[in-house]
């Protein structure tokens, strides 16, 4: 299980970094502009990516209150972007920290932004971290294309998996 959660946290950061490399293109003010998808814009879309690795990763590292920065809109996309990849590295770090299996299958007790209690064994964590960055990413896609980007990076697994 570690091998396997290995990968994906290795191909998550991939994905995300040719993502990131793509938005950074973007013209002035593009990763602002209104688009229709879950999120608004491609800023507020990486906002939320990273927000959401960010929080899971503090949960993992037992954060005694973790920061939910998936609306601070005072963050420009370019900064967005790097700690969003330094939040990708950190979750092949904590994935490479762990023992054995058995680490992996640890439950974690968090609270959501609600308050409310949950549990879950890290595993599952690490799997749904990994599943929702896939879905963003492609949500990413779609609004690049509508702002014009001709250019999109290939974020499949197997695109990963290929050019290792």
């Amino acid at each position: 299980m570690k091998d396997l959660l290995l990968q994906y946290a290795q191909y998550n950061q991939w994905a995300n970094k040719l993502m990131i490399d793509a938005i950074l293109q973007l013209k002035a003010g593009a990763a602002d502009k209104e688009i229709n998808s879950s999120f608004p814009s491609v800023r507020r879309t990486v906002l939320h990516s990273w927000g959401a690795e960010s929080i899971w990763l503090q949960r993992l590292l037992l954060a005694e209150h973790p920061v939910w920065h998936g609306d601070d809109l005072a963050i420009t996309i370019e900064d967005a972007c790097k700690r969003w990849q330094a939040d990708s590295a950190s979750l092949v770090n904590f994935v490479e920290r762990q023992y054995d299996d058995r680490a992996l299958q640890h439950v974690v007790e968090f609270y959501d932004r609600q308050k409310k209690t949950y549990k879950m064994p890290v595993y599952h964590v690490l799997q749904h971290v990994f599943n929702h960055a896939t879905y963003h990413r492609g949500q990413l896609v779609t609004m690049l294309r509508q702002l014009g980007v001709t250019k999109i990076p290939a974020t499949d697994f197997e695109a990963f998996v290929w050019q290792r």
